[in-house]
């Protein structure tokens, strides 16, 4: 059952923002499954913006694509032919082989997944990696504790929006959140239940956290860094804890992104900063599983997706997560229902 498959390849390492041109959709021959090996039909990939580190040679913690070679990330497909009793035809299995239309898995490196739970596209976010990014990076790494004062930046996103959500089950006093419309302002607040909100581009981001945080953030969950970070130091209680998760703000940058002009505030209020990325922390997974499947059935997390159709898209889906055309996670959708 060999089968055509169409990829999107990166052909060009791009300087600044990336553009259409640095890509290329190529067609190929799958071979028949071997042992231990799925053909799979991808129906849902991921797009994420830690892919843009991953299309430079930078130094990183995860090697870079390679140029000429398709890219991969988060997906959901359908088994069509399987080399492996473990994992039988029509299971649907999430695995790291997205943009692209089908894949040959290792069976041992993909996931059955329930769609009885939720849809295949949960997966790939309040189930998956950006659910998990969210509960590890709050409750582990930031240590929240009941009474915190939480500020989200970046909250409409895919793992913001879940950050905020846990933060208030968990017993934070107060949740903030930023995020770069008026619309999704209203969401954080008016659908998700944070505390307070504001729009980052209306008015310097120091000044409006300052405004909803009067009396100061014991945590702060770091998706965009710049401004937000500086901000968010000088709003820092004594022993305040930061989550490093991201700095959308500066991936596309040609020129070399500076620390924080503030940055004595780590020592004067002993702040903890921690970097992290989420599978370091695989053996939490399970636990996080429980919980969050838990919380999503009964209606206490809340979760919306920005679709894309069509792998042909997948590129305008990417670029427009640095433009905030995505509320909640993004998803390229590449079968039709």
């Amino acid at each position: 059952m060999s089968r055509s498959a169409r990829e999107i390849h990166l052909i060009a390492r791009p300087t600044g923002e990336p553009t259409a041109d640095d890509f290329a959709v190529v067609e190929r021959e799958l071979p028949d499954p071997g042992e231990g090996e799925l053909l799979v039909r991808n129906v849902v990939m991921s797009v994420d913006p830690y892919m843009r580190g991953r299309m430079s040679e930078a130094k990183s913690y995860a090697p870079p694509y390679e140029l000429n070679a398709p890219m991969y990330g988060g997906a959901v497909g359908e088994v069509l032919a399987s080399g492996t009793d473990d994992v039988p035809e029509g299971a649907l299995v999430l695995h790291g082989l997205g943009w692209r239309d089908h894949a040959l898995v290792d069976a041992t490196s993909a996931r059955r997944v329930d769609p009885h739970l939720a849809a295949p596209s949960a997966y790939l976010g309040v189930l998956g990696m950006p659910g998990f990014t969210a509960y590890v990076g709050l409750l582990d790494v930031a240590e929240m504790k009941q009474g915190d004062v939480v500020f989200v930046s970046g909250a409409a996103g895919a793992v913001g929006s879940l950050v905020g959500q846990i933060a208030k089950l968990r017993g934070a006093s107060r949740v903030i959140g930023s995020a770069g419309s008026d619309e999704k302002v209203a969401y954080l607040t008016d659908e998700l239940g944070f505390d307070a909100a504001f729009n980052y581009k209306t008015a310097p981001v120091a000044e409006q956290l300052a405004k909803a945080a009067p009396d100061g953030i014991d945590v702060y969950f770091d998706n965009v860094g710049g401004d937000h970070l500086e901000a968010a130091l000088d709003a820092m209680r004594l022993f305040g804890r930061v989550a490093f998760c991201g700095a959308i703000s500066g991936y596309n940058a040609t020129d070399q992104v500076s620390g924080p002009r503030n940055y004595r505030s780590i020592l004067t209020n002993r702040l903890t900063v921690r970097g992290f990325i989420q599978s370091d922390h695989m053996d939490r997974y399970a636990d996080f599983q429980r919980e969050m499947s838990a919380w999503v059935s009964d209606g206490r997390i809340k979760f919306v997706e920005t679709v894309v159709e069509g792998l042909d898209n997948a590129i305008d889906a990417f670029l427009g997560l640095f433009h905030g055309q995505n509320t909640g996670k993004m998803i390229v959708k590449l079968t039709e229902d």
